[in-house]
């Protein structure tokens, strides 16, 4: 890990790196991939399963046994765990539903916007090491609120050909029975493109890693839209006097166990809890199952003693963060001045974990500094926005001279005579 007491603002640019991915060799081989998915479909998705993941899959849809057979395969708790979340998640998400407002913007010209959900959408779930099952409630939920007619879920098979039967129980509970097994830039390909056995979609979602992210960057070129650009899991923890050393270890070490390009940044004002964080978490990374994962991510994460809280933030806001855990008593008084987070957590007992799993918030967010200008999935990000207006013929006198003066002044003459014709 590297330490910094007190860096000097013209070193904090440096300090926001992420760690480096060798865009250009993966590039290719994303090529590689499309070409095969557009060329052969199903056979192609086959055939990288055996190559990438060792699995032999002779069919690439889940079959209705499968997923009735998921529910027997985990344990009553977990069951209970997940309709919990569902039930947090589908509420907050619920909420987002906004009311059609009719606007007068002039006597007799009527304005308003209406939502459409995105007919068909295409979800991504990563398997493999960390078969996230909780994603599938993170995506399907607002996909089912905002009302989308076809949703496709895509996620890597285990070496026996099998998906996690918690993500299929999870997708079942969520009404998602189009399930197939494909993982990395070639489902996505899929996705896009669409095979014998998956359908083309109009927008995909879901995190991944390299492979995935490099897919859902090459596939924009075909017209199909992506929920946000994304990376590696990143949190960053603001800490002050009253933080509980053992508490922010254990949420840096959250997200240093996602993989070992994750990054995790720490920053407090307070020596005496600098020091006892970073014992911290050496005693806590010792316990992990995940503990290499975790001990590569903090190679290239950061420790940063500094003088004052706003600095922090100030620090934060140029990182934007993925995650941004604010540690400390007077949190209220900084929440002003958080620009750039996907997503943030107040206080010594709002840990990051609880926005993964259970609080109702999405765990969808942008990484790598994209939090700038992104944000992380809502319903919103589900359904396109359409405007609609009505003009009588009244309203079209009160703002047709307005038209066709400036029409006319960027010669644009037939936008003119669109409304003149009106007017006469």
């Amino acid at each position: 890990m590297k330490i910094y007491r007190y860096p000097e603002k013209k070193t904090w640019p440096e300090l926001t790196k992420r760690p480096v991915i060798e865009r250009e060799e993966i590039s290719g081989l994303i090529a590689e991939i499309f070409e095969a998915v557009e060329k052969n479909g199903d056979q192609a998705l086959i055939k990288f399963n055996k190559k990438f993941d060792k699995a032999e899959t002779p069919q690439i849809a889940v079959t209705e046994a499968e997923i009735e057979n998921a529910a027997g395969q985990i344990s009553e708790n977990l069951k209970k765990a997940i309709g919990q979340a569902k039930e947090n998640i589908s509420k907050f998400h619920t909420s987002q539903i906004q009311e059609t407002e009719k606007i007068e913007t002039t006597s007799g010209v009527v304005c308003w916007r209406e939502n459409r959900a995105i007919e068909k959408v295409g979800i991504y779930i990563p398997g493999g090491t960390a078969p996230l099952f909780s994603t599938v409630l993170m995506l399907a939920i607002p996909a089912n609120i905002a009302g989308c007619q076809e949703i496709i879920l895509c996620t890597p098979p285990d070496q026996n050909g099998c998906i996690n039967p918690a993500i299929l129980y999870t997708a079942q509970l969520c009404g998602i029975s189009k399930i197939y097994k494909t993982g990395g830039a070639q489902a996505v390909a899929a996705m896009a493109l669409g095979t014998e056995s998956i359908p083309k979609v109009y927008k995909i979602f879901g995190p991944g890693n390299q492979f995935v992210v490099a897919g859902k960057e090459y596939v924009q070129r075909y017209g199909v839209a992506v929920d946000m650009p994304a990376g590696p899991s990143e949190v960053l923890v603001i800490a002050d006097h009253k933080a509980v050393p053992e508490f922010c270890a254990a949420d840096l070490l959250s997200q240093a166990e996602h993989g070992s390009d994750s990054q995790v940044v720490f920053i407090t004002t307070d020596f005496k809890v600098f020091n006892e964080t970073i014992e911290a978490v050496g005693k806590q990374l010792k316990k992990l199952p995940r503990s290499e994962t975790a001990r590569q991510a903090l190679q290239h994460s950061c420790f940063i003693l500094t003088e004052s809280l706003e600095n922090a933030v100030e620090f934060s806001n140029l990182y934007a963060p993925e995650h941004l855990i604010l540690a400390m008593e007077d949190f209220e008084k900084y929440i002003p001045i958080v620009e750039n987070a996907g997503s943030v957590f107040l206080g010594n007992y709002s840990c990051e974990s609880a926005g993964d799993y259970a609080s109702g918030t999405n765990h969808t967010l942008p990484t790598n500094a994209f939090a700038k200008n992104y944000s992380g999935v809502s319903l919103d990000s589900f359904v396109k926005k359409i405007t609609f207006q009505h003009l009588t013929k009244k309203g079209l006198q009160n703002i047709g001279r307005t038209i066709e003066i400036m029409a006319e002044a960027e010669g644009l003459l037939a936008h003119k005579n669109a409304v003149s014709i009106r007017l006469k």
